[in-house]
């Protein structure tokens, strides 16, 4: 008689914020994912973009910016923690303890060890959950890739290098400056 195969029970919601507020983790398709803290090229990154992209909302715009650590729980039941997250004003009521909903734009810093889940399994998490705007940060290659939810998937809408301006009608008065992302 062959082996049988066992496979790990799902995790759910209640594992997951059993984990406590410490640990860095998400919850995606029932397996609990966990990072080390971020490099400190990722975090230059990030902080250049929350600026940069702060300046673009305010101060007359009710919309609201954030940046990681902050857990999103996406309607299919899983729980993610993007670089950044933006919500326009008329979105506001997504934002409780967490965020419970969907918010407008997720950014994902490509982590070089985990590129495959930014790539691939948060990418097609979020068209599942039709989050508007997905945008893929690279610091190898100093390049972001933007992507629009098309109604069921999502739409390549610009691949942005150093000497390139990044526009969105989502943020309207924002001209990204690659340089100034990418910038130590």
């Amino acid at each position: 008689m062959g082996a049988m195969a066992t496979s790990r029970p799902l995790k759910t919601v209640d594992d997951f914020m059993a984990l406590g507020d410490e640990v860095r983790a998400e919850l995606i398709a029932g397996e609990i994912y966990m990072s080390p803290s971020p490099t400190s090229e990722h975090q230059s990154i990030a902080g250049n973009l929350y600026v940069l992209l702060r300046r673009a909302t305010q101060p007359a715009d009710a919309s609201l910016l954030y940046i990681a650590p902050l857990d999103v729980h996406l309607p299919s039941g899983d729980i993610v923690q993007p670089d950044l997250l933006f919500i326009r004003e008329e979105n506001r009521s997504i934002v409780q303890d967490w965020i419970r909903g969907v918010p407008d734009l997720l950014v994902e810093i490509v982590s070089p060890g985990h590129a495959e889940r930014d790539r691939i399994v948060k990418r097609d998490l979020y068209a599942r959950n039709a989050v508007p705007e997905y945008w893929l940060v690279d610091g190898t290659t100093k390049t972001i890739e933007r992507l629009l939810h098309d109604g069921t998937d999502y739409a390549p809408k610009g691949y942005y290098g150093i000497g390139d301006t990044l526009t969105t009608d989502l943020l309207p008065g924002l001209r990204l400056a690659l340089a100034d992302v990418f910038q130590a």
